[in-house]
Parts: C-alpha cells; structure tokens; sequence
C-alpha cells in the first residue's frame, strides 16, 4: 500500500495523488490519499475503502515513528528511477509536489476523475447557481480570481487587481459579442469590488457563488469558457470537462480565442 500525503491545497492535492495513483495502477500498487481520507469531503474518492481518518492516523504515525518508509519527491529534475523501485514493494508513504507521470495520468484520466467525482450535495449547490444562465443563447464564463499568497508569490507576478480582471473578462465578452456572457467569478478574496464588476457587465450577468471549495470547483467545471491566474484551480476545474482555459500571465496581453487551452496540454505546463 502507498499512502499519497501532501501538505498543498486541495487542487494541488487531487493532481498529486492523481500522478500516483495512475503509478499505482500500472504497476499493480493499491494507494490511498491521506488528504483526502479526513479533508476535502467533496468527493467520491472519500467514500470509498480505507479513505478515513483512522487510515489517515496510522499512516501518519507509522511514518513519524519510522515504522514504515517515505519517499520525497523534491525536485523537479531528478531521476525517479530508485524511488520507483522503493515504491513496487510493501507499505509506505509517498510524497512531494514533483512526483509526476504525465502519459500515465492521461492514460488512467478517466478513473482519476471518477474518484474526484462530485458528491449530489455539491452538484444540486452549484447547479443552483447556474440555474441564472439557463435557456437562450448564452455562454458561461468562469472566473476564478486568486489573491491572497499571490500578492507574494513570485513577486507578485499573477496578482491582478480588479480593473485589470474587468479589462479582461470584457475582452473576452467583445469576442462573442452575437452572445450573452454570464461570469460566475469565484475566488479568495473578502474585498473583492463586487459593485465594480455588476456595474461593469451588468448586474444580472455577474453571479458570485461564495460556495465552498468543492462548490466552487464543480461550478468552475460546469461553464463553458475558465479563466483565471495560473493555479490549480483552474486546472482541475477544466479537467473534468475539458473546458477551454486561459491562464493569465500577462494581465497586458490582449485576449484571443488562441488564448484558451486544454487540460491535457495545460497540465504539463504547470509554473
């Protein structure tokens, strides 16, 4: 058995435990995800047999005791050959950001998402939102708008503020101007200038769900268009449906339907 432990955010932990359960599956290894066997009950994956919190102590102990081994994986550019070795037999603990097998995830997508299937609770919370754009000729845009650590993450470099996030989404709406645009914007940040985006776009086609993480996932996964700061919010939103998404890298770089791409791509282009 692998236990898959992390110390990220939920999006950052679905992708890793994604990678190495997609390892686990080629090669014949069971694994469970310590996260989400007591945190983040959105999911199927927290259903099922030994995702609960006893498994979640015993793991955690069995490692801190030394009882059982843990492999890191730190470093982006290292051989992961010995560590897979380490990993083919008996019980023990993976971890780290860098553990990743792109073909493998790919090839084993379709169960990943079956795992990290939406509960009914929080598909009837988000469908309750998008109820507003149904009916007629729409298209739903889905903002997600990352602040908070990013004011100092990398400098700052994907910190937007709010006139440059209007500037942006209004770009998008010129791009399907024979269309209404609903944007459900989601994010972290409690001063948001919500009045600013209502007067900006129209105060019937603005919608700010403030659901729950899981939520606010699954309403990210349901729109049609996703754009945001580089995150793995985003990412993962746009996994489950293959939803066309921009990263924002540069708030000055005009908006362009070549500007949106594929989880699939996306997700090996991780900054």
């Amino acid at each position: 058995m692998i236990f898959v432990r992390d110390k990220g955010r939920m999006c950052n932990n679905i992708l890793q435990y994604g990678h190495l359960y997609a390892w686990g599956r080629a090669h014949g290894r069971s694994t469970v995800s310590m996260r989400f066997a007591y945190k983040y009950q959105y999911f199927h994956i927290s259903k099922t047999r030994w995702h609960n919190f006893a498994v979640y102590l015993f793991a955690k102990y069995a490692a801190k005791l030394g009882l059982i081994p843990t492999v890191s994986f730190d470093s982006s550019d290292e051989d992961l050959s010995a560590k897979e070795q380490k990993m083919m037999h008996g019980w023990l603990v993976a971890e780290g950001w860098y553990a990743r097998w792109y073909d493998l995830f790919l090839k084993y997508k379709p169960e990943i998402l079956s795992l990290f299937a939406f509960d009914a609770g929080i598909e009837r919370a988000a469908e309750a939102v998008l109820k507003t754009s149904k009916g007629g000729d729409v298209i739903r845009l889905g903002v997600h708008i990352r602040r908070g650590d990013y004011a100092t993450w990398q400098n700052g470099k994907f910190f937007y503020d709010d006139q440059q996030m209007i500037k942006l989404i209004r770009q998008f709406i010129l791009l399907h101007s024979d269309k209404r645009v609903i944007v459900y914007i989601c994010g972290n940040d409690p001063k948001l200038n919500k009045q600013a985006y209502g007067t900006a776009f129209g105060q019937d086609n603005v919608v700010f769900p403030q659901g729950n993480p899981g939520e606010d996932l699954c309403l990210l996964s349901h729109c049609d268009y996703l754009m945001g700061a580089p995150s793995t919010f985003t990412l993962v939103a746009s996994m489950y449906h293959d939803t066309p998404l921009y990263w924002i890298k540069d708030a000055d770089e005009p908006v362009r339907i070549e500007s949106f791409a594929h989880f699939d791509y996306l997700f090996r282009h991780i900054i």
